[in-house]
């Protein structure tokens, strides 16, 4: 009485769709600028979506929303931080050489933003991109 009708299996993406949706898991750092923090969103969304019909898709997105957490969100948050204590401080004269350190951290989400774009057009032309550290981890993950 319970019987299951068998699902047929997810087509395969096209080369110009798995282009075009690693390309728009790494410009999703685009997403940050308007909303802070919700550009991670796309890649899972696209990771979530995709990772059973397209390897290549799968493993730009999950590279693009762990670049994404550690540089931008995790930038943001070191960011913060830094100019708290430098703020605190300040108050007492020492803070004023923690400024430097502070520029630094914050320059990471920047960096994540650049980076991000250049991912973004490496894919779309085809390219297996890899994030600096997160690329090699991120490939282990998914073959392992």
């Amino acid at each position: 009485m319970n019987e299951q009708i068998p699902q047929p299996p997810l087509a395969s993406l096209t080369i110009e769709e798995e282009r075009q949706w690693a390309m728009i898991a790494h410009l999703s750092v685009l997403v940050n600028l308007i909303s802070g923090v919700l550009g991670p969103a796309v890649p899972l969304v696209i990771y979530m979506i995709y990772k059973d019909r397209s390897r290549y898709v799968a493993y730009q997105s999950l590279q693009a929303l762990i670049f994404q957490l550690i540089w931008w969100v995790g930038g943001g948050i070191l960011a913060g931080i830094t100019w708290t204590i430098t703020g605190v401080l300040s108050t007492v004269v020492i803070g004023l050489l923690c400024i430097p350190i502070a520029c630094v951290f914050s320059a990471m989400p920047l960096v994540a933003l650049g980076y991000g774009i250049y991912g973004g057009l490496q894919t779309s032309q085809g390219q297996d991109f890899k994030y600096w550290l997160v690329g090699n981890w991120t490939r282990s993950t998914l073959t392992g």
